[in-house]
């Protein structure tokens, strides 16, 4: 099998400091350069939130409504979040203490201001690609070793499309953190993926099958 590492969202706007916080989502950052360190075999992409100021997953978008609060947006429910990763602002870099050197391509996603893209893969509509999906079957890749924020969100999303398109999924639980909106959300998504045909892990398990160097 031929695999990459895929890194989700990795951005300083979903680190706890951030404008929308992922519960210990800086954990997932000394996981993510350690399997990039160890499974040095494998290319590495990673996926940005990539928002217009004006997107309308932001509840400042829409007068009278919260975070959290749930719309419809073009005939999709849509989370409203706080104003986030908004493109070209530091909150949208990538996190600093991840090691990005490894990382061959940035897929960027969310940039349609009129629909959300949870998926690494497609919005959130499936009217437009990423070019992800693409990049990958042009190499032959066919599994992706995938990590990152947020579980319940983006990792779940971008591992259900990636099953859907014929590609293995390894996902590294311990290098994923959710944002429960509800309890339990992340265990949920973690279980949606197992049901549709992923494998989930522990990075340990990972780099026990690779030689310290």
């Amino acid at each position: 099998m031929r695999e990459v590492i895929l890194l989700i969202d990795v951005q300083n706007d979903f680190l706890p400091w951030g404008s929308l916080p992922v519960p210990r989502g800086d954990e997932v950052i000394a996981i993510a350069n350690r399997l990039l360190a160890r499974l040095d075999d494998r290319p590495v992409v990673a996926t940005q939130d990539w928002h217009p100021p004006d997107h309308q997953s932001f509840a400042s978008q829409h007068p009278g409504r919260r975070p959290y609060d749930v719309v419809d947006l073009g005939g999709i429910p849509q989370v409203l979040w706080p104003d986030h990763c908004v493109a070209f602002t530091h909150g949208a870099r990538l996190a600093a203490a991840l090691d990005a050197r490894r990382v061959e391509r940035i897929f960027l996603k969310g940039i349609d201001p009129a629909v959300d893209s949870y998926s690494g893969f497609f919005d959130n509509a499936r009217r437009r690609a990423t070019g992800l999906g693409g990049w990958l079957r042009e190499r032959a890749f066919d599994g992706v070793v995938l990590l990152g924020l947020a579980t319940d969100y983006c990792v779940k999303a971008t591992a259900l499309d990636a099953l859907e398109l014929g590609l293995a999924v390894t996902l590294v639980q311990d290098g994923c953190r959710s944002v429960d909106v509800a309890p339990g959300d992340g265990a949920a998504a973690f279980a949606a993926v197992a049901a549709a045909g992923g494998r989930l892990v522990r990075s340990e398990e990972l780099v026990a099958r690779t030689t310290p160097r």
